[in-house]
């Protein structure tokens, strides 16, 4: 599977969802980037000088990166969630090519306003780091005066988050359209999730049959 939604479209929570109760491997395109660069490993070290430069990861180090972790035994036996890949139409491309076998491209509809909304309630605990939302994740009422807000959870950095990601996704859309699923992500999470399953499903019986199996044992 692939998803494919917008900063604060949720889809953080639903992958862990998603990868636990299909028991696939969730390979996040940023979490495993900045792992690579911590470990220093050629790849990490190749990626950091981008980064260090302000420059975006050239494909071809995305598609290595996500090839290979596709690749191990693991991801083989279980299957794989891509999150945060593929981003642009040559990764998405340099799938088909490959022969990987993409079961459907599951994609989180959420209205700008709804975007606008969740990141301007976004607040984050300084000393612990826990993110909470005025709105939908309020604070306890103890942490509420030291919470700061992020510098890129302001309205104009959002809107040019929002302008990119669409930018990038009409393409991978047109790519895969014949097995992509869109979700309505303005609801609450666990209405996103029964509309994800339903859709699936519907799209691929065999997976509800398989997935009804394993609920039973």
């Amino acid at each position: 599977l692939i998803i494919v939604g917008p900063p604060g479209s949720g889809k953080g929570t639903l992958c862990e969802k998603i990868s636990r109760d299909f028991e696939l491997m969730h390979l996040s395109g940023g979490e495993l980037l900045r792992e690579e660069v911590t470990r220093k490993t050629p790849l990490g070290v190749e990626a950091f000088e981008y980064m260090k430069a302000g420059k975006l990861i050239p494909d071809d180090t995305m598609v290595r990166l996500m090839f290979a972790k596709a690749s191990e035994p693991a991801a083989q036996r279980f299957g794989v969630l891509l999150d945060g890949f593929p981003r642009t139409l040559n990764q998405a491309k340099a799938i088909t090519e490959a022969g990987l076998k993409i079961d459907a491209v599951i994609v989180l509809d959420v209205s700008d306003s709804s975007l606008l909304e969740r990141s301007a309630g976004r607040r984050v605990d300084p000393v612990t780091g826990e993110v909470y939302h005025l709105k939908f994740r309020p604070p306890p009422p103890q942490v509420l005066d030291r919470l700061v807000i992020r510098p890129d959870d302001t309205e104009e950095k959002q809107r040019f988050r929002m302008k990119i990601y669409k930018d990038q996704r009409d393409p991978l859309l047109l790519h895969f359209q014949s097995i992509v699923i869109t979700v309505n992500a303005d609801q609450p999470i666990s209405a996103v999730y029964d509309e994800f399953q339903r859709k699936l499903f519907a799209k691929m019986p065999e997976v509800a049959t398989q997935h009804q199996q394993k609920a039973k044992l």
